[in-house]
């Protein structure tokens, strides 16, 4: 059995909500990132980046959301998570890194400035350019990476959850999808699937 490690409200989420897609059989272990649990010597010897989420399986821990989603429908194809050709797999690969390396960063240069300088001005500096980074992501999701209604165009796959959180990114910073109806689709639809509702439930958002 898969046991997954998660902090609530992290992007974690992306992986728990595919967990629940796949019909996997799991158990949970939460990782309070706000009361510094990532970084005791327990959750370390998990990952010893403490990062959340990793998951466990029957050969050893899994990291990055990237790779665990990937894992997760490679794992279970019956659930139907996986595209169907090389060529639709290598772009929801493309998509995960893009979410995962460029917006994923963008976002977290508000709340995680320190990891980048110990200088308070610059820290300032990164924070107000976070809406702008975030809308310009934004933009070219909307107009190049994203085909509707689900990310890849009618099959819904593993990188979907991933796109999901994209929607609370943005809300982070008090910018609206509403200019941008490839990705409020997405999210609203998002929202209406089951496993998104059943993992929305254990992390405590609406």
């Amino acid at each position: 059995m898969l046991k997954f490690f998660f902090s609530k409200g992290s992007s974690a989420l992306a992986a728990h909500i595919l967990l629940e897609e796949s019909g996997a059989p799991y158990t949970t272990c939460e990782v309070s990132i706000a009361e510094g649990a990532h970084k005791t010597p327990a959750f370390l010897a998990v990952n010893p980046k403490g990062r959340l989420p990793a998951l466990q399986t029957d050969e050893g821990i899994v990291t990055e959301n990237p790779a665990i989603l990937e894992f997760i429908a490679t794992r279970y194809p019956k659930a139907e998570l996986l595209p169907s050709t090389l060529f639709q797999q290598a772009q929801a690969r493309a998509l995960c890194a893009y979410l995962c390396a460029t917006v994923h960063v963008a976002f977290a240069h508000g709340k995680r400035a320190n990891r980048w300088t110990d200088d308070t001005s610059a820290m300032h500096i990164m924070r107000a350019k976070v809406p702008a980074n975030l809308r310009d992501c934004a933009t070219l999701l909307e107009n190049h990476l994203v085909e509707g209604p689900w990310a890849l165009g009618q099959q819904y796959s593993f990188c979907d959850p991933y796109l999901f959180l994209f929607e609370g990114w943005m809300a982070a910073y008090d910018q609206s999808l509403d200019a941008y109806p490839k990705l409020s689709h997405h999210a609203a639809a998002m929202r209406q699937r089951p496993a998104t509702q059943a993992a929305l439930g254990v992390h405590e958002l609406d």
